[in-house]
């Protein structure tokens, strides 16, 4: 193995050393690590292999929250990196590769709600730290909240527009469709006059291309995305304005027992920093310890066999 490749695959283990500073958290992560391996595994063998590849994905976004704790210098509270990594779990495996999306109503909405409440948390703290830290700056309260909803809000439409891509030139269907019974469009005004033509109480609508195949949609006329984009923009809309609220009242409080405290992201010191390193290191050398322990038991076996 190069050298490159032995360095990336140490980096991503001193990534995974450091979720064992929480127990519980360590243990969460550890079960649904598994979940996601079997399931890469069942994929492969079934030879799906874009299901392989979101679990790929999932293992690679579960070493985010590590990763930007070490990048940043900060300590991402047990709670809040616990969810994130359920959300990730809950989006990609049980959401994209077991259908969860189709499968159960309402998934998608109340992930979009979680999102929306996570990105919110996410903004709120970044600038509550950059608050808490500088002698210069002294955000009141309200602009930290509006700052968090406006995060969220911007990464909730920066995700339409990322759906909207995918099916526009990979036709994905990632804005799912709606059955709708009634549309109303200045298109169908016979008259031209900007006049929205309302139809309504449809019943099928039959759709009919250039090579002659025709296919039916029963139950109403086909919505293409709109509604779905509108739907996900307002519950990001709903769980943004919901942590604003609790980041507000937690700056007014300081009170770190409630649940936006225990969301906040904080920045290590250097003698954290310190700390946090000596526990990877002693991590590391416990794994180089073990593995020299199963070299020379192997190594006994074999001259055993030989005599």
């Amino acid at each position: 193995m190069f050298q490159k490749e032995k360095d990336v695959l140490r980096y991503i283990r001193r990534l995974r050393y450091r979720v064992r500073l929480n127990k519980k958290t360590f243990k969460l992560l550890m079960v649904l690590r598994t979940l996601v391996i079997l399931t890469l595994v069942l994929n492969v063998l079934q030879r799906n292999y874009e299901a392989a590849a979101l679990c790929v994905l999932s293992l690679i976004l579960f070493l985010m929250p590590s990763f930007f704790e070490k990048q940043l210098k900060i300590e991402i509270p047990p709670l809040f990196e616990g969810i994130i990594y359920c959300f990730i779990f809950a989006a990609e495996i049980l959401g994209e590769v077991n259908h969860f999306y189709t499968l159960i109503p309402g998934w998608d909405t109340i992930l979009h709600t979680l999102n929306g409440f996570l990105c919110a948390a996410i903004g709120f703290a970044m600038v509550d730290l950059l608050n808490r830290h500088s002698s210069r700056l002294n955000l009141s309260p309200l602009y930290l909240a509006v700052v968090a909803f406006c995060f969220s809000m911007t990464i909730g439409v920066l995700w339409e527009f990322f759906e909207f891509f995918c099916d526009q030139f990979f036709f994905l269907d990632m804005q799912k469709d709606f059955v709708v019974k009634t549309i109303g469009s200045v298109t169908l005004d016979p008259t031209h006059s900007q006049k929205p033509f309302v139809i309504r109480n449809i019943v099928r609508t039959v759709i009919e291309t250039a090579d002659g195949k025709s296919y039916v949609v029963n139950g109403g006329y086909l919505d293409i995305g709109i509604i779905d984009t509108m739907k996900d923009l307002f519950v990001n809309f709903v769980g943004a304005v919901v942590f604003s609220v609790l980041g507000y009242i937690y700056v007014k409080t300081r009170d770190e027992n409630s649940l936006a405290g225990k969301l906040m992201i904080h920045r290590l010191t250097a003698m954290e920093v310190e700390e946090v390193n000596a526990f990877v290191d002693q991590q590391e050398a416990e794994r180089k310890e073990q593995l020299e322990k199963a070299r020379v038991i192997r190594k006994k076996s074999r001259n055993r066999k030989k005599s």
